[in-house]
């Protein structure tokens, strides 16, 4: 039996395309649903779309469509994305989803019975881009925490989610449960900010628009879109109220939620106190990660016209790039900047110079020395122990990040590797020693410890690089590709003829980028 792991990033807000940073988030979790493949984990994988609320209906409405046909174009759109960026998810989610709706309005009547849920009066602070109140001293400035807008009065009746009744028992399990918010300042920031001040009971119904969920007794009440768009993830995987599925009971809790440092308030607490409510285990992590931001360190916004989009980019400078871009250069608690400057920078240094540099050299001399043929190393020397042993130990260090969510630093040890196998072509000069026929069991054994330490590195390189581990390995013309063949250093069955070489990433001359992309 594989051992489930259960991953998804939170759901994307229909209201319009999304950009780099929010893609971001679909590169981060998918490469840890791909570690976790190769691991050899049972993993699921879900992303989607958060489709109801007052700001899809009002941007909808200024497009001329219903909020039905809006939300079908742009959860199109980001599928799109999703699958030109490699994203391996699933299941896409969609909360217009029928099943999903009737399930919804049987969680909030379940929470009603129960007295979770309470009928009330909402007067208070309103951001409509966010959908979500907030008290008078939670504003910073007078304006929306969260994304830095106008709020406005509103008073409505709404139903409550009652929060209070359990921020005692929120406080005592985040405590408790030191891995359950990472990184450890986001945790800070929750319990210090929100926790510890008290947390007010939650609206979680509206009646000034009617796009969402209809509260199943009180059909003037909408149910407000947190409840509806957090409960996706026990929903997909086949939670009922009134009858857990095989599904549900193998899968939940999920493993982790990779999410945006700015929704964690909603992960860390509406979303374990309506788990709670309805009897469930937690998930066992919740991570916030960083946001990219312009070249600037300013937030993306149309507004501002710093917006980046993930397939433009793929189109400029292939998926494999972008996702390294984005998986090496967004540290693991920080927010890390994108510029088309970065992206040449981090291409021609790393992934041409390094990486492609090494696969192209290697495979290169295997052809001009031996016509490509893959012979059994013998004549070892003291020079190769260090390759060798990096190499074997790869997936150990890689290990070691991962299961701390330090993807960045994952992805360098691959890197670093290429670095050093680079390092000991210079050292060992395969050029010299093919001219001296008495060295060419040497030069045999030199290729043969290089060849294998890309193809150990390329059975990793499949977690972040998907297309283009299986280049390097078409070149290589293995199928070795098992997580148990790069503990020993013999994956390249000799006798093995390689393909002919290709260039992985091409370097790129800034003059002439921009020269053609003016043009």
């Amino acid at each position: 039996m594989k051992p489930k792991f259960y991953i998804t990033t939170s759901i994307f807000y229909a209201s319009s395309k999304p950009h780099i940073g929010n893609t971001y988030e679909g590169i981060l979790t998918d490469a840890i649903a791909r570690y976790k493949r190769i691991m050899g984990y049972d993993v699921i994988f879900i992303t989607g779309t958060d489709e109801h609320g007052e700001k899809v209906q009002n941007k909808a409405k200024e497009a001329g469509k219903s909020p039905q046909e809006y939300v079908d174009e742009i959860s199109l759109e980001v599928r799109k994305i999703d699958d030109i960026m490699n994203i391996s998810y699933d299941k896409f989610v969609r909360t217009t989803n029928p099943h999903h709706k009737e399930i919804v309005a049987k969680i909030f009547k379940k929470l009603y019975d129960q007295g979770d849920i309470y009928k009330g009066k909402y007067e208070g602070l309103y951001c409509t881009p966010c959908e979500s109140f907030f008290t008078e001293k939670e504003l910073i400035d007078g304006k929306c925490p969260d994304c830095g807008r106008e709020v406005h009065k509103t008073s409505e009746e709404a139903y409550f989610l009652n929060l209070r009744k359990y921020n005692k028992w929120l406080e005592e399990y985040i405590e408790s449960h030191p891995d359950f918010i990472k990184p450890e300042s986001r945790k800070n920031e929750i319990v210090s900010n929100f926790i510890k001040q008290g947390v007010e009971d939650l609206c979680i119904s509206r009646t000034s628009f009617d796009w969402g969920v209809k509260v199943p007794f009180d059909e003037k009440h909408v149910i407000y879109v947190w409840l509806d768009a957090l409960t996706n993830y026990i929903t997909f995987i086949g939670y009922d109220p009134e009858n857990k599925s095989e599904e549900f009971k193998k899968y939940w809790p999920a493993d982790i939620h990779i999410i945006g440092k700015d929704i964690l308030r909603f992960h860390t607490i509406y979303w374990p106190v309506i788990l709670k409510a309805l009897d469930l285990p937690m998930p066992k992590c919740i991570f916030g990660h960083p946001w990219i931001l312009a070249s600037n360190s300013d937030k993306m916004s149309k507004s501002k016209g710093n917006v980046l989009y993930a397939d433009n980019l793929a189109h400029l400078f292939g998926t494999d790039a972008i996702r390294y871009y984005c998986l090496h250069e967004i540290p693991y608690g920080h927010d890390g900047n994108i510029s088309y400057d970065l992206i040449i920078d981090r291409i021609n240094s790393d992934l041409a110079n390094t990486l492609g540099n090494l696969v192209n050299r290697t495979v290169s001399m295997t052809h001009k020395y031996f016509d490509g043929q893959v012979y059994k190393p013998n004549a070892f020397e003291e020079i190769d122990k260090e390759l060798i042993e990096n190499a074997k130990n790869l997936g150990n260090k890689i290990e070691e990040k991962m299961k701390d969510l330090k993807v960045a630093d994952a992805i360098e040890e691959i890197i670093e590797l290429a670095r050093k196998s680079n390092k000991y072509i210079d050292e060992t000069t395969p050029w010299i020693l093919a001219k001296d026929e008495t060295k060419q069991e040497r030069l045999k054994t030199v290729l043969y410890n290089l060849l294998e330490t890309i193809r150990i590195s390329a059975v990793y390189l499949a977690a972040f690089l998907p297309e283009t581990s299986d280049k390097i390995f078409k070149q290589l013309n293995t199928q070795n590709k098992d997580i148990n063949q790069t503990k020993t250093f013999d994956g390249m069955d000799p006798g093995i003829v390689l393909n002919k070489p290709e260039i992985l990433f091409a370097r790129i001359d800034k003059e002439k980028f921009y020269e053609n992309l003016n043009h």
